[in-house]
């Protein structure tokens, strides 16, 4: 996931300064409003892997770890499949629920282009995240990186040379999704997972709907809760005279997605510490691991969140030169770095929730949190009280607040031995049912 998120945003820098023209402001959102919604629906299906992959493999049951991953991969192209008509029909669908004409017809553009990295993200993600749960980190990194070293180039060559602007840069990115496919299914298939892979079987079709739920339960989950901070945006564009609040939120939720990247990367890693300790029986080292991951992720954030406060509006510097657009930062820089304090502790409690089998839980906490509270009470702040863009923000801060509080209660409150007995349960019986 940080990998796309970097290609993207390369991409999409590769056309031009934010600050030059409108058509760049509404490239970036065309970008989002033709793919976010269903990056983080697969995305989410495919966490489930992580429970499952990272608790056999602490159970020592490594051969079922390629079952999942085949199953996984079923299930994934199967929705991949059934969601592409939304991404050709893109165009109809934004205009029909009230976006701009010139914001449609972009999105629905690049929508097209988008499909090909729509299903690489259906074989990309479980081979990522059986990569992980077996500690092979590295191979992630090594493809990544590789990717990413030929996206600039042929980024550059599609979008300077070529002048083919947005539609280059977002055909550079799909070559580069496709690269690290197959730089991790020739790792995969290629006998350097011995253990793991044992070739494709008939196994994968078993237990087949219990692996859809889980998916099922793990993509809304993510989807509610990555979906949050786009509502954010969507009710920003209704306020009068937006264009200002909305390149300043843009800037915003750039820089607070480029930090991100760092509790996401613990969310990862939580979730395979969590599932190979209670795989293995252990609850005491998944209680050990998350606080570990905890801390260190706090830690981190309260270092972005001085650097946040103490920058203000210059990082905005990056992006734009106009007075105004600074301005309107410099107004939102305060829940900007609340806002990274608190994602420094909530995606790492997501992780948990993944690592432990708790998808389901999540999703109704998310619903009550972010869709009862927080998007209500943003509503009210920006609307009643006419606090616009900030009291929007700071009402789904609310919402995001409550559910991290939530979140650690349970986390604090579990008896973790008793969550080792369950997984190392399970997991012998969907072991013996592979036989």
């Amino acid at each position: 996931m940080c990998l796309g998120r970097c290609l993207r945003r390369l991409a999409l820098s590769a056309t031009g300064h934010w600050h030059k023209s409108r058509v760049t402001t509404y490239g970036r959102r065309a970008h989002q409003s033709s793919q976010e919604p269903y990056k983080y629906n697969v995305l989410g299906m495919a966490s489930a892997l992580e429970t499952l992959c990272g608790q056999a493999f602490g159970a020592k049951k490594h051969h079922m770890l390629g079952v999942y991953l085949q199953r996984s991969w079923i299930v994934l192209l199967i929705f991949a499949a059934g969601l592409t008509p939304t991404y050709i029909f893109m165009e109809p669908l934004l205009l029909l629920i009230g976006q701009s004409p010139e914001l449609s017809r972009l999105a629905g553009r690049m929508s097209i282009w988008l499909i090909p990295q729509h299903f690489a993200m259906a074989m990309l993600l479980p081979l990522t995240r059986f990569l992980q749960s077996q500690l092979k980190n590295w191979i992630t990194a090594v493809t990544a990186g590789a990717a990413l070293a030929v996206h600039v180039v042929v980024t550059y060559l599609l979008v300077q040379y070529f002048q083919l602007g947005i539609v280059g840069a977002v055909a550079a990115a799909d070559m580069s999704w496709w690269l690290v496919v197959l730089g991790q299914l020739v790792y995969v298939v290629g006998g350097w997972c011995p253990l793991s892979w044992k070739g494709f079987s008939m196994e994968a079709f078993n237990d087949f709907w219990d692996f859809i739920k889980l998916s099922s339960a793990s993509g809304v989950m993510l989807c509610l809760e990555n979906w949050y901070y786009r509502v954010l945006v969507l009710l920003t564009g209704y306020l009068k005279n937006a264009e200002i609040a909305v390149d300043a939120l843009s800037i915003c939720q750039t820089i607070n997605g480029w930090e991100m990247m760092i509790p996401f990367g613990f969310l990862a890693a939580t979730g395979v510490r969590v599932s190979n300790e209670l795989g293995a029986g252990s609850g005491k080292g998944a209680r050990f691991a998350i606080i570990v991951s905890i801390t260190t992720s706090v830690v981190i954030g309260l270092v972005f969140w001085f650097l946040i406060l103490y920058f203000d509006d210059r990082i905005a510097l990056l992006f734009t030169s106009s007075e105004v657009v600074l301005a309107a930062v410099h107004k939102l820089s305060v829940l900007l770095a609340f806002t990274i304090l608190l994602n420094s502790v909530q995606p790492v409690l997501s992780g948990v929730a993944i690592g432990s089998g708790w998808q389901a839980l999540v999703a109704y906490v998310n619903v009550g949190t972010y869709y009862l509270i927080g998007v209500p009470l943003g509503i009210i702040l920006g609307w009643p009280l006419h606090l616009g863009v900030g009291g929007i923000w700071s009402g789904m801060i609310g919402g995001t607040a409550v559910q991290t509080v939530i979140l650690a209660y349970l986390t604090v409150k579990c008896d973790w031995d008793e969550e080792a007995k369950i997984a190392s349960t399970r997991m012998q019986k969907w072991a013996a049912d592979l036989k």
